[in-house]
């Protein structure tokens, strides 16, 4: 496959195993031609230098997407690229423009959703993973741009999934077509689709390698008109496997079909006379019976379903089981000899049945179907002759009806939906989808194989031709010679099979017309012929096999049953029994022959099939072909298994190694310019100077590493075979020296650098032992002097301190003596006091605590009545509110309650009134008392006075007289008994006094607690009224929604009418407001003025009028809009939003679609963003829902009490300014609204919605193609490489981020310039930055020339870009910087170094935790570094996320590594409420082109 390897001791190479296909190891030991190599596994061989091939060292770990790109082009190379890619579930490979598909056996539906079909659309062949995507759209996009037919060959063996190919192709062609309705409403390619469980079921059977093996070729044509739309389709098939129906080997299975009827439901099975499978000689030759997995019921209904969709009758439906059963039955007819000689009759009742039932199925007569099976009738010129059959033939009989039966079934099914599908008679351009069988080579080969291997040899031609052909343009558009290419072709096998006369068909078809031909002779006559052909050869020990060694090997076939096979004609007393049945379908099948083709004497399979390749190949010769090779990686059919022996063959069944052979014979290694000088520019590092270019350079290092026959490009270099590999082991070479020298140099650095340390530490250490030794030296000294000090400074110490303590000691006594006598003296008084004051609390405290005990149980019992009474109210009124019928007696209780309570605390504050002034009048009195009292007291004491001074003059005066008593005694005693008297009126009053104040303190008390009494109740009332205002809100919301059911019913049913009703012409007080005198005025002048028109028509007219006027931008007043403000007002004023009916809204709707149908003007969109966002928040804070019949709401009667107005004053007095100034501003008016005003809010709604989509939607449109830009992978500069190791030119994706700045920075002015509210446009920046998000972060997985440590660099300066611009507009951008999070987080993934030392854990926990396992191991292994040369993560990580990934694999949204675009309405009406203020839109003024109208003068 490539020259003469000449390897060097150490280098990597690949060296054949009996087992393992190939295994890598390294060169130890060359003796002349024989090599020594160890393994990798641990074995060491002993090879031939003939027998190795290079390994590539420097390969990705992940392989590579495009095998031509591999260093080298060989079997190993491409197997380890392979597996390489599977063990990363990355099942998809080039090699050039071919499609290599490897069955993952496990579903990967990330891979095929409608977010990989977006992506693949329009990018070329490469740009993108591999995938059949790519190859369906590289098909249709040279159809529609080149106008050529395209066709796409799909091939492998059983079990490869060229099935599932198919359906995907299928899938993107109709994504990309159009999807053409056809007549039944189902699409041309939805029948397409749905046609293949119909075909499945009667064509395909499981096989030794596959459950649901296709047992015929399918090529399906999808037919498109001249804009690029699908037309039409049409489906053809090739060679069904008729024997199958007859002949099943252990542990395959006859067609599904079979099986399906017999699981079918038990109505069906009595009706066909079915049972078990088992019973039946055509199904239990094998003893495989039923799947796993697989539930034949259910397919039966499927398959049903199918036939259904594409138009089979029930009538035609049931005809064709009736045809599947009868052959069942058919195939347990036995024979037994007859009477006569060589006859035969059915052996026993058993047959007999089968027989009775099978003519019942095909309705035909029982008797003609015996004859038919055991007799045949020889027509002579003279006389018909009927010849019994022998058992055995009569058996050849039977066998040979039902396997026409069922081929002529096969094909009406095939008819029947290339009718219903319907194909295009004017289409010009279709794309074909070939879903044809493998190379198939088993221990028995039949005649089967040898048509199936056929076909893949002239396919294999057509394939060689088509990759010469690619290796020739290739050579072409690089322009280098390519004139002594040789191209080896397969014509002569196919002339061996094919040609006439002489080939194995013609000498095939010529046994089967003598009658006395067997297999033997058959085969003596191909031994003959063939003896000296290289490609036959005849086996050792066999009779009548023979050997053909195709391209993909040597196959042997078995000749025995070739003859059978090969004969292609209807018995005619098979023909004539069918087509007398009753049955129209049955008969249908097998139509009266015509005369020509009674005289027609043979008709082969072999040469009927011949015919079907070479129209297939004259359609595939006219189109342009495209190729996708499906390998099964193992024969278990299990995940995670890749044998490489089984796809090794598989890949030269397939023709892959054809095609890298035909590639080796010309030039195998291509390699860009800056890859090859990067590569081995350490060559000859002279000719990479800075003003070199790519071609020349390269030139310069071939010519001085002398080789030959290499060929410079326009941007590639191409090397022949094995100059490659001879240019790695100069590398190596170089880098084995350059790595002795790096060696050296470094030793004799490290013997360098620790011979400095050591004299540097001699010196450090030398320095600090004299140091020591001075510092020892000084502090002796210091010792010494210190010790001198010490000793003066103690003693002068110690006879100061003798002298101050002998000092302190007596100040202290002294101190002490006098302090004690002073403390004695201070102790007394302070206890004297104490006593008196702790007497006196202590009497306080007693009379306070009993006090306190009193009042406390009082509250406390008052407390629990009250909550007793409030529990006991709170559970009826629970009761009441718990059925509708009960709300208005509640109501009304709850208004007598407070009405009593009302009177009740009125009369409390009546009663405490008259009390306070009682107690006034009797205080008053008894002040009066009081005061006459102490008045005669005075006086009488004044009298006392004078009486005592004037004795005791007359006593001074006659001190010589004796004394005479001249008191008068009575008097006395009356004036003491008065003096008595009136002391004990003092005493009384006083006693009155205080009883007096107490009844005062206890009046007081009570009064306090009545007026606490009174608040409870007035806040008790003021619950009751809200609980009543809810009650009330409850029936009108109830009643509401039953009329707007009712009024949304009437009006779908009601008659057509004049949509609008002028409002009323009497002026009513409505509950919102009151009209004023203005208002009054207006509505007469309006009623004057108008008075010859209807009001209908005036309605018109001003709707018109309004329509005119803000249909055009008329501006903003105060940053309000002003047409949305206008727009309000009108239909306040005009009472629209009360009216059953009007058309108003119907006119305001029409006039909003119409001014946004150009969806590209930004400005203009933002314009009525602002507009209908601010009408739908005044609808919002306008609009009430209420019945026709409802009461309007009563607002809460006005508190009348003293103590509400008290509570009243204290909650509104610190904010009567505020409510001042917001009944000033108040420009809103609730009103109950009607049917069409709430749908005019809901239309309006929708409205701001889908102007909110289209101005994000416009910004996404431009923001795409800078995004694209902006993810581009930096190419590498040869010069920039030597000199920096980085790549130049990043300056240009800074401008494409700087674009994307300039674009949100462009629509944010213009958003500001309209006032769009600040809640719509951080949702807008919000979603923008998500789309963002979602494009650079599937860009980086879909893409691996984007993930790369340059390419992070670039993004993560982007990035950064952007997290500035956020910051500046922080108002304005929101959370928008929050939904970058993935992408910055693989970002900082991607530039952080020495991946290779980051755990698992730091990556999940630290590095991206938001980040998925699927996500993370994509990017793990696409990642390479294309600065510095680093790895990617270690195989650890790798392992620890590959077996997560397989935990995993069954939940199908965990295999989802794709970020999915949300483009849902991210607010609510309720958002964009809470951004805007009522008081906002009161200095709004109207357009002055309204003020000036007469209708409109209710604006000023």
């Amino acid at each position: 496959m490539v020259a003469t390897f000449n390897p060097a001791v150490g280098s990597h190479v690949w060296v054949e195993d009996p087992d393992e296909a190939w295994l890598d190891g390294e060169v130890l030991e060359i003796n002349g031609d024989q090599i020594k190599v160890l393994c990798n596994s641990g074995k060491q061989v002993v090879v031939k230098a003939s027998n190795i091939y290079p390994k590539d060292v420097e390969a990705p770990a992940s392989g590579v997407e495009d095998m031509t790109r591999l260093a080298y082009l060989h079997e190993p190379g491409v197997l380890q690229n392979l597996q390489s890619r599977y063990d990363i579930n990355e099942i998809y490979t080039y090699t050039g423009s071919i499609l290599i598909a490897v069955n993952p056996f496990r579903r990967l539906p990330h891979l095929y959703s409608s977010h990989m079909m977006a992506e693949y659309k329009g990018a070329s062949l490469g740009e993108l993973s591999p995938h059949p995507f790519a190859v369906a759209d590289a098909a249709y996009r040279q159809m529609v741009n080149e106008k050529v037919s395209q066709s796409i060959l799909v091939s492998g063996e059983s079990g490869a999934g060229k099935t599932e190919s198919t359906k995907l192709l299928m899938r993107y062609l109709a994504y990309m077509g159009g999807r053409a309705t056809a007549t039944e409403g189902r699409s041309v390619e939805q029948k397409v689709l749905e046609s293949n469980p119909v075909l499945e079921a009667f064509g395909n059977a499981k096989t030794v390698r596959n459950n649901n093996s296709s047992r015929f070729g399918k090529f399906v044509e999808i037919q498109f008109d001249q804009s690029g739309r699908i037309s039409g389709a049409a489906i053809r098939t090739y060679l069904l496997e008729r024997s199958r129906v007859c002949q099943v080997s252990d542990p395959e299975r006859n067609y599904h079909c079979f099986y399906m009827l017999c699981a079918a439901p038990e109505e069906d099975v009595k009706r066909f006379k079915l049972s078990d499978p088992k019973i039946y000689h055509y199904l239990n030759q094998s003893k495989c019976i039923s799947l796993d997995g697989l539930n034949d019921a259910e397919e039966y209904h499927a398959t049903r379903k199918a036939m259904d969709v594409v138009g089979i009758s029930f009538e035609e439906q049931e005809a064709i089981f009736r045809v599947v059963a009868s052959i069942l039955h058919l195939g347990n007819i036995e024979f037994a000899k007859g009477t006569e000689i060589d006859s035969s009759i059915p052996r026993d009742e058993k047959s007999w049945f089968h027989l009775r039932t099978a003519a019942e199925l095909l309705m035909c007569d029982e008797k003609l179907l015996e004859d038919s099976l055991c007799k045949r009738i020889m027509v002579t010129r003279d006389e018909t002759i009927t010849k019994s059959l022998d058992p055995e033939a009569a058996l050849l009989s039977r066998d040979a009806l039902a396997k026409i039966m069922y081929s002529r079934l096969f094909d009406w099914l095939v008819e029947k939906i290339n009718s219903s599908i319907g194909q295009d008679p004017d289409s010009k351009y279709l794309i074909g989808v070939l879903d044809i069988y493998g190379f198939e080579s088993f221990k028995t080969n039949s005649f089967e194989q040898f048509c199936i291997n056929l076909t893949n040899e002239k396919l294999q031609q057509h394939f060689n031709q088509h990759v010469f052909k690619m290796e020739q343009e290739e050579y072409k558009k690089e322009e280098i010679n390519w004139s002594y290419i040789e191209f080896v072709d397969n014509q002569d096998i196919l002339d061996l099979i094919e040609k006439k006369p002489g080939g194995i068909i013609a000498l095939l078809d010529e046994a089967c017309m003598f009658p006395r031909s067997t297999h033997e002779t058959f085969a003596q006559k191909l031994y003959q012929t063939y003896k000296n052909h290289k490609r036959f050869t005849k086996p050792k020990l066999a009779r009548s096999d023979f050997t053909i060694c195709h391209y993909a090997g040597d196959v042997t076939y078995q000749t025995e049953f070739f003859l059978d096979k090969n004969k292609d004609y209807v018995i005619a007393e098979h023909q004539a029994l069918l087509n007398a049945s009753t049955c129209s379908f049955v008969a249908n099948l097998f139509p009266p022959l015509s005369d020509d083709s009674k005289q027609s004497k043979f008709s082969s399979i072999g040469t009927r099939f011949k015919q079907q390749l070479v129209s297939l190949l004259e359609i595939l010769n006219t189109t342009e072909p495209h190729y996708i090779r499906c390998i099964k990686p193992n024969n278990l059919l299990k995940p995670g298994i890749f044998e490489n022996q089984n796809v090794l063959q598989q890949l030269r069944c397939g023709g892959v190694m054809e095609a890298i052979r035909i590639s080796c014979a010309g030039y195998p290694t291509r390699k860009h310019f800056d890859e090859f000088l990067n590569r081995f520019g350490i060559l000859a590092p002279q000719v990479l100077d800075k003003n070199s270019d790519g071609p020349p350079a390269c030139k310069k290092l071939l010519d001085k590493a002398g080789l030959e026959g290499y060929q410079i490009g326009k941007s590639k270099v191409f090397l022949r075979a094995g100059q490659m590999a001879e240019l790695d082991t100069r590398r190596t070479e170089i880098l084995g020296r350059s790595a002795s020298i790096i060696q050296r140099k470094v030793r004799s650095y490290l013997a360098q650098k620790t011979f400095i340390n050591l004299r540097i530490s001699a010196t450090q250490i030398q320095a600090v032992c004299r140091g020591y030794l001075a510092r020892s030296i000084y502090e002796s000294m210091r010792r010494e002097t210190a010790a001198l000090k010490i000793q003066r400074d103690s003693r002068k110490f110690l006879a100061r301190k003798a002298y101050t303590e002998l000092y302190s000691a007596t100040v202290s006594v002294q101190a002490g003596m006098r302090g004690m006598i002073s403390r004695k003296e201070l102790s007394f008084r302070r206890q004297t006091k104490a006593a008196t004051i702790i007497q006196s609390r202590c009497r306080v405290f007693l009379a306070r605590l009993h006090y306190r005990k009193l009042k406390k149980a009082a509250i406390t019992t008052q407390c629990a009545w009250r909550g007793k009474v409030a529990r006991k109210e709170l559970r009826n009124l629970k009761m009441a509110a718990r059925e509708t019928g009960a709300l208005q007696e509640a109501k009304n209780k709850l208004e007598k309650q407070v009405e009593e309570l009302t009177w009740r605390l009125q009369l409390e504050k009546r009663m405490r009134t008259d009390l306070e002034e009682a107690k006034k009048q009797e205080n008053a009195k008894y002040e009066s008392s009081l005061e006459e009292i102490q008045n005669k007291f005075k006086e009488t004491e004044a009298l006392l006075i004078k009486e005592r001074e004037a004795a005791r003059k007359v006593s001074e005066v006659l001190p010589l007289i004796k004394e005479v008593p001249v008191i008068d005694q009575e008097l006395m005693e009356k004036l003491t008994n008065e003096n008595e008297k009136l002391k004990g009126m003092v005493s009384s009053l006083e006693i009155k006094i205080d009883e007096t104040a107490k009844e005062l303190q206890e009046t007081a008390r009570i009064s306090q607690d009545r007026l606490r009494q009174a608040l409870e109740a007035e806040s008790k009332v003021a619950k009751l009224k809200t609980a009543m205002q809810k009650l009330e809100e409850k029936i009108l919301d109830m009643e509401a929604e039953k009329h707007i059911m009712r009024q949304q019913t009437i009006l779908n049913t009601s008659m057509n009418t004049v949509p609008g009703h002028p409002p009323s012409a009497t002026i009513k007080n409505l509950e919102n407001g009151h009209r004023t005198n203005l208002e009054n005025q207006i509505n007469e002048a309006e009623v004057d003025g108008n008075a010859r028109k209807s009001a209908a028509e005036r309605q018109l007219e001003n709707v018109d009028t309004l329509i005119n006027c803000v249909k055009e931008n008329i501006g903003f007043s105060n940053e309000k809009p002003i047409a949305a403000f206008t727009i309000y007002k009108c239909l306040l004023h005009w009472k629209c939003f009360e009216s059953e009916k009007t058309s108003a809204f119907d006119c305001l709707i029409e006039m909003i679609g119409s001014a946004i149908e150009n969806e590209d003007d930004n400005g203009h969109l933002a314009y009525w963003l602002t507009n209908t966002s601010a009408l739908l928040f005044l609808l919002q804070k306008s609009l009430k829902t209420g019945g026709s019949g409802a009461t309007a709401r009563k607002k809460p009667p006005v508190t009348t009490s003293l103590f509400g107005r008290m509570a009243l004053s204290f909650r509104s007095s610190p904010n009567l300014a505020a409510a001042a100034e917001a009944a000033a501003l108040a420009v809103i008016r609730p009103v109950e609204a009607k049917y069409p005003a709430l749908l005019f809010k809901q239309q309006l709604a929708a409205y701001v919605e889908k102007i909110f989509g289209m101005i994000r939607d416009n910004l996404k449109k431009e923001l795409t193609a800078l995004i694209s830009l902006c993810i581009q992978a930096p190419r590498i500069s040869k010069g920039g490489m030597q000199r920096s190791g980085r790549s130049l030119g990043k300056d240009s994706p800074a401008i494409h981020w700087q674009s994307i700045i300039d674009g949100l920075n462009s629509l944010l002015a213009i958003l500001k310039e309209n006032h769009v509210p600040l809640v719509l446009i951080q949702k807008i920046h919000t979603q923008t930055f998500s789309f963002i998000n979602v494009q650079l972060f599937n860009s980086l997985l879909l893409r691996k020339e984007c993930c790369t440590f340059s390419n992070g660099e670039f993004v993560k300066s982007g990035l950064a870009e952007l997290e500035l611009w956020c910051g500046q507009v922080n108002e304005y951008a929101g959370p928008s910087w929050d939904e970058l999070k993935h992408v910055r987080q693989a970002v900082g993934f991607l530039v952080i170094h020495q991946k290779y030392r980051v755990s698992y854990d730091d990556i999940v926990h630290d590095l991206c935790p938001i980040l998925s396992v699927q996500q993370l191991y994509r990017i793990c292994t696409l990642y390479w570094d294309d600065c510095y040369n680093t790895r990617s993560v270690s195989q650890e990580v790798i392992s620890s996320m590959r077996a997560l990934m397989t935990e995993e694999s069954n939940d199908a949204d965990s295999n989802s590594f794709l970020l999915d675009d949300n483009s849902s309405i991210p607010f609510s009406i309720d958002e964009i409420s809470s951004s805007m203020h009522e008081k906002d839109f009161a200095s709004v003024k109207p357009t002055k082109e309204l003020l000036e109208n007469q209708d409109f003068v209710f604006l000023h």
